[in-house]
């Protein structure tokens, strides 16, 4: 087992289909192996809260999941009653059309809305989608995510058409600087993976192959 490792990871499972049986039993994996959270979709998060209860796994929820095209305001409230019902960490999607446009005051708008709706009662991740961007707009993304005040950058949703890479981890982290948090999630399957993006800057990882990764697998685990 590398504790170290597995202390860095957002243990995940955020599909649409997830059962109350699925997150007690991921919350369980997560304290015997000494992951830094659960990873869960909203209407989770009262019961992940309870069944991690006592223990020092942190609750963390997805915002505007996950495509991000929802309002500021949408994005706020949604903040508001994850925090309101446990979540110690909350993962925003940006809008990821605005930042296409060009319309960065509306990108920074909407993280500010997440950032100033947390107001420091949970650290914030910003999930740019790396795999629909180019490098500049990947840059840029970070640049206003830092000004909204963001604790994270993050990668991916791990709906996209691809997940985290080391090259993408280099380009956040050269960005962002020293002082922000990196996230790589989506395609950390094995501890290869997770030793690569590590090594390229990431400080969290998100991952459903979370027990392959911490045993230190060369197999790929499957999901997210």
């Amino acid at each position: 087992m590398n504790n170290k490792i597995a202390n860095m990871i957002d243990h995940t499972i955020l599909k649409a289909f997830t059962t109350k049986e699925e997150v007690v039993k991921i919350c369980s994996e997560a304290k015997e192996h000494g992951f830094f959270s659960v990873c869960i979709n909203p209407t989770h998060i009262q019961l992940a809260k309870k069944e991690l209860e006592g223990s020092d796994v942190k609750v963390c929820t997805v915002i505007g999941f996950p495509l991000g095209a929802n309002t500021p305001e949408v994005k706020a409230f949604e903040t508001k009653d994850a925090i309101a019902k446990g979540a110690d960490e909350v993962d925003m999607v940006i809008n990821i059309g605005a930042l296409k446009d060009k319309n960065y005051d509306l990108v920074f708008e909407d993280i500010k809305a997440v950032v100033d709706a947390a107001d420091k009662k949970a650290l914030v991740k910003v999930i740019i989608e790396t795999c629909y961007l180019t490098d500049e707009e990947k840059i840029k993304a970070c640049e206003v995510a830092v000004k909204a005040g963001t604790d994270y950058v993050k990668t991916s949703t791990g709906f996209g058409t691809g997940g985290s890479t080391p090259a993408d981890i280099k380009i956040m982290r050269d960005t962002v600087g020293s002082e922000i948090g990196v996230k790589a999630s989506g395609g950390v399957r094995c501890e290869k993976d997770a030793i690569a993006v590590i090594e390229a800057g990431a400080s969290r990882i998100g991952a459903s192959a979370s027990i392959a990764i911490a045993n230190g697998s060369d197999e790929a685990g499957s999901g997210y």
